[in-house]
């Protein structure tokens, strides 16, 4: 699919296309590719034409701001009509009597639900595999499109849907992106609704798009927040820009393309007329025993909702087993997350956006991880996506932007991150950087 979000809704409002033709293309290209990438739970071919038909005949078509756009959903929020199997054997197989208020807010704008996305199990970590299959990246397909939103990168990078929904609890929105070449953008708290599974992971994880352009990333996020304001992408004031390529935790080693991305867009930054310099958060050794403790319990608050848990892979099972431990002890506990808060607002007096790798290495390989131990798994996620988290535990925006492709023909991107209330800026930002260096927008599959 090689129109945007902005232009499908642009010609459906005016006529000259329907919500039909887009979503019969959109239909057509999965059957095409998915095969190879396994990005899709579940396709709604006939609902999904049926809902296109009802799109076209709305009275108030030419006001809908997302008029006709085919778009995946995560298969994490409830779909009428469709099991919500979150990549779990413990999970139910019976169809959702309503929809999640995201999933309202967009079929509300106009867009059509064409299928939903692989996640792994619980959405717990950075690879999509599950019982259901190994999701691939489309850019190569022996490696993974990350996770947890990793069949919603697939599918967009594939090219089947020009946008999807994904959601960010320790990094899942902006992971997939950087592995897929896409716009992620993970709100502020509060900024989109949330209600994640059985607490949103302790008020971490936020509902968000991923897209192939910032203005696409802009429409969909201004419908998931009920602030049609955020469409309008402006230039911004200069700002005060701080770049870092040193890892949130010490010993994870950074890979030179991945840095040099983060530095070069600093640059670019900087030849716009923005101040650049090179500085480093207050990460702290305590940063990431709070967001292990958030993570770990809130996958076994997560386990408890599913009606067979004893069907969980083992990796899982040990994970939750962990947040059990923790749950007992009285934790999670809020001054760990309200001292990071501090340390990193007092960093941000003196910026106005953070720029980091998006990755600190290549994105995993496309295999059974869930048959793979506890502790290779964490191993694996810590060393190859340490930067996203710590925005997580702060309940910051940050999005991820791409930055072109390594050597390997792998995407590269970086991560940008502003205090609360920053989203429109953090767009604004990525639009600069979408404008002095275009990255493409899709794999050739």
């Amino acid at each position: 699919m090689t129109a945007t979000a902005v232009e499908i809704a642009a010609a459906v409002r005016a006529g000259t296309r329907t919500a039909r033709q887009e979503v019969e293309d959109a239909l057509a290209r999965i059957a095409a590719v998915d095969g190879r990438i396994g990005a899709y739970q579940v396709v709604r071919g006939e609902a999904a034409r049926r809902e296109a038909d009802e799109v076209d005949a709305r009275p108030d078509r030419a006001e809908l701001p997302l008029a006709g756009v085919p778009i995946a959903i995560k298969d994490n929020v409830p779909v009428t009509g469709e099991p919500l199997r979150v990549g779990s054997a413990g999970s139910d197989d019976a169809p959702q009597e309503r929809d999640h208020e995201i999933v309202r807010r967009l079929r509300a704008a106009g867009a059509v639900v064409v299928g939903l996305t692989r996640v792994p199990e619980l959405c717990v970590f950075g690879a999509t595999d599950s019982i259901f299959g190994v999701t691939r990246n489309p850019w190569n397909l022996d490696r993974s499109p990350g996770g947890s939103s990793g069949g919603s990168a697939a599918a967009v990078a594939g090219g089947t849907v020009p946008v999807a929904h994904g959601n960010d609890g320790m990094g899942s929105i902006r992971i997939p992106a950087a592995c897929c070449g896409l716009v992620g953008i993970k709100p502020g708290l509060g900024v989109v609704p949330a209600d994640l599974g059985n607490g949103s992971w302790f008020d971490m994880a936020e509902n968000g798009p991923l897209t192939t352009t910032v203005a696409d990333a802009a429409l969909v996020l201004s419908v998931l927040a009920g602030r049609p304001e955020l469409a309008a992408v402006e230039d911004p004031p200069a700002l005060r820009v701080a770049v870092s390529t040193r890892a949130p935790m010490p010993g994870t080693p950074v890979n030179r393309h991945r840095a040099a991305a983060a530095r070069a867009a600093g640059d670019r930054l900087r030849e716009i007329g923005h101040s650049v310099t090179v500085a480093h958060p207050p990460y702290g050794q305590s940063l990431a025993t709070s967001g292990i403790v958030r993570w770990t319990a809130g996958t076994e608050l997560d386990a408890r909702l599913l009606p067979r848990r004893e069907r969980m892979e083992p990796r899982n099972r040990r994970h939750a087993a962990v947040g059990r431990a923790v749950l007992r002890l009285g934790y999670p506990k809020t001054k760990g997350r309200t001292r990071w808060q501090q340390r990193a607002g007092r960093f941000f007096e003196r910026f106005d956006v953070l720029v980091t790798p998006a990755l600190a290495q290549p994105p995993l390989l496309a295999r059974t991880w869930g048959e793979r131990g506890w502790l290779a798994n964490v191993w694996a996620n810590a060393r190859y996506a340490p930067f996203a988290a710590p925005w997580n535990l702060a309940g910051w925006p940050a999005m991820t932007v791409p930055a072109g492709l390594d050597p390997d023909g792998l995407p590269v991107a970086v991560q940008l991150v502003a205090p609360p209330g920053g989203e429109a800026r953090l767009l604004a930002v990525a639009a600069q950087l979408e404008r002095v260096r275009p990255w493409p927008r899709t794999a050739s599959l």
